[in-house]
């Protein structure tokens, strides 16, 4: 029996099986307004018709200046949550469970997207000032972000809190907390990012406050029999910097704050990062937070092939696998992957004239 498609359960919510659709940012908010459109419901609902157990919007942002691009999903307003519900309500009508990430881009915000450059963008193309832990540009060529005060720091955790009541409203049945790839809550992690003399900065517990209490305030936010999650990079790729044993110890404290699974990624908060890229290359990570932080995990990076994700999740090196480009690639990869590991699962209606 394929463990893949057995089905997996995070305290009340039964996802069907263990193929999860990572967050993957579309930079498709027509009028620069972070509101979701069709674009968002095609694209999101087709990998729920294509057999995934749980789908993931992109990065939402909790504010609007918190955006990675003028075109990125926002959830910092009721108008946003209402503009989600189609597409929530057809993710859950196709058998699939929906997650929306909850995210900050702190000092990486204000850039283009990536097919028009990606470079940080000013206000006459609607740009505007990023923010961030301290006053560090990310790279050259990048605004030196606004540093935060004490006081501004807790309104970042009140906009995380906000903002999943509103996903819950929406009625999205998980939420994943975004504390990876050099973005807001990542930049507090890190002591190259972070050089702050508050409660915020300094050692591992200043460092890591942000992270637990958006957590604890998220955690708070959201009913009690639905998961949280959190996306962390387990590794910055650069001696000095968070790492492994770093990402473990957090782990631990993000279990005992409430959260139901940690979905393990790696990099992107300091471009002289050093990292070597091959097939399930972040599978490591997750292995060794589940073993060592005994919390749930979430594999994901250059998983392709339906016999890797089975071995990932038969193995117990993670609960679950997180694809991104392979899903972009063929939204109907579980439906194929199934039939390959020869789990018989059932096939949309409209579809099942082509199973064979």
């Amino acid at each position: 029996m394929s463990v893949l498609f057995t089905p997996v359960r995070l305290r009340d919510l039964e996802m069907r099986n263990r193929i999860w659709v990572s967050p993957m940012c579309e930079y498709s908010c027509e009028d620069q307004d972070g509101l979701a459109n069709d674009w968002h419901l095609v694209h999101l609902g087709s990998r729920a018709v294509g057999g995934a157990g749980l789908v993931m919007t992109e990065a939402a942002a909790v504010t609007e200046d918190g955006r990675i691009s003028p075109y990125d999903l926002g959830i910092w307003s009721d108008a946003h949550a209402d503009a989600l519900v189609p597409t929530v309500r057809f993710i859950e009508a196709n058998g699939a469970a929906s997650a929306i990430q909850l995210a900050h881009a702190g000092r990486k915000a204000s850039t283009n997207r990536p097919c028009a450059g990606g470079k940080p963008v000013d206000s006459s193309e609607g740009g505007w000032e990023p923010s961030g832990p301290s006053p560090l540009p990310y790279a050259p060529g990048y605004a030196e972000p606004h540093a935060y005060s004490t006081a501004e720091v807790r309104a970042v955790i009140d906009a995380f809190a906000a903002a999943t009541v509103r996903s819950a409203r929406a009625g999205f049945k998980a939420v994943e907390i975004h504390a990876a790839h050099g973005y807001l809550l990542h930049q507090f992690l890190s002591p190259f990012s972070n050089q702050r003399t508050d409660e915020f900065g300094g050692d591992f517990d200043g460092r890591t406050r942000l992270a637990l209490e958006v957590a604890r305030a998220v955690r708070e936010s959201f009913p009690r029999e639905l998961p949280v999650l959190v996306r962390i990079s387990a590794s910055e790729y650069v001696e000095g910097g968070w790492g492994l044993d770093d990402s473990v110890e957090l782990s631990c404290r993000l279990k005992a704050a409430g959260v139901d699974l940690i979905d393990c990624s790696s990099g992107g908060n300091l471009p002289q990062q050093q990292l070597r890229v091959y097939p399930g290359y972040q599978v490591p990570f997750a292995r060794s937070i589940r073993e060592r932080a005994g919390v749930a995990t979430g594999a994901v990076g250059l998983i392709t092939a339906p016999e890797q994700a089975e071995a990932i999740v038969a193995s117990g090196e993670a609960d679950v696998v997180l694809l991104g480009r392979e899903l972009l690639r063929d939204p109907y990869w579980p439906l194929h992957a199934a039939r390959d590991l020869r789990a018989d699962i059932e096939w949309p209606a409209q579809y099942r004239r082509a199973k064979l």
